[in-house]
């Protein structure tokens, strides 16, 4: 499989503090990889910078042959970055559906594709995003990112504070969207077994630096492993 992301030598923070050091991964075309670590670990500084959201002190990261740390965040959205931040970031004065077609791009993603994957949003297409509950600002923010017709999907935490039934139906959606799609995506979670069961690699933090890099199964096989790693309660 040819290889989509590489990251080398990665140092990056927010100002003159480094939360990253030495970051180096990779990820092929139509893989997932799951960056898994406690809190506090630099897993949101790493989906930020990918993103262009912080400041890179060293490294490299390329995305399918493009330098993307030489580009602005703006650019790194065109050259192939769909990014949903923790804070989801929809335009919470538009309506569902002008949230939807403000950002897209042309390709295989459109807000019909959207609306078919999360019925719950063709509902409410008409609606503000500030009359969306949660899950479905989260929703939202998926569908904001595939509309750009992405190379890679950044997930900063996409489970995180939901209903139990909106879990499921957002990783149905994941599901559908890397594993039947295949579209290639980094996901950070608190839930680990959640998402290892629909990553291919895993990748786990502390610190700022990567302390395990492996397939996402040996994770899933090792539970003593995954304890020491995270501190998940077996």
């Amino acid at each position: 499989m040819a290889e989509l992301l590489r990251v080398d030598g990665l140092s990056a923070g927010y100002g003159e503090a480094v939360v990253l050091q030495g970051v180096a991964l990779s990820l092929d075309q139509g893989c997932t990889l799951a960056l898994l670590g406690r809190n506090g670990t630099g897993k949101t500084t790493l989906i930020n910078t990918l993103a262009g959201a912080t400041r890179q002190h060293a490294g490299s990261i390329s995305l399918g042959g493009v330098a993307l740390h030489k580009l602005a965040s703006h650019e790194r959205a065109a050259a192939g970055i769909g990014w949903v931040p923790q804070e989801r970031n929809i335009f919470k004065s538009l309506t569902v559906h002008e949230n939807l077609t403000a950002v897209a791009r042309p390709g295989k993603w459109n807000p019909d594709g959207v609306y078919e994957m999360f019925p719950r949003l063709a509902e409410r297409k008409t609606n503000l995003g500030t009359q969306l509950s949660g899950g479905e600002q989260q929703m939202l923010a998926v569908g904001r990112a595939l509309v750009l017709n992405p190379k890679l999907l950044l997930l900063d935490e996409p489970l995180e504070g939901l209903a139990p039934i909106i879990v499921e139906e957002l990783l149905r959606a994941i599901r559908r969207i890397t594993r039947d799609e295949g579209l290639s995506a980094i996901i950070v979670e608190q839930h680990p077994q959640a998402i290892l069961a629909i990553s291919d690699s895993a990748v786990v933090l502390d610190r700022g630096t990567v302390v395990h890099a492996g397939t996402a199964q040996q994770l899933r096989d090792q539970p003593q492993l995954l304890e020491q790693l995270l501190g998940v309660a077996r």
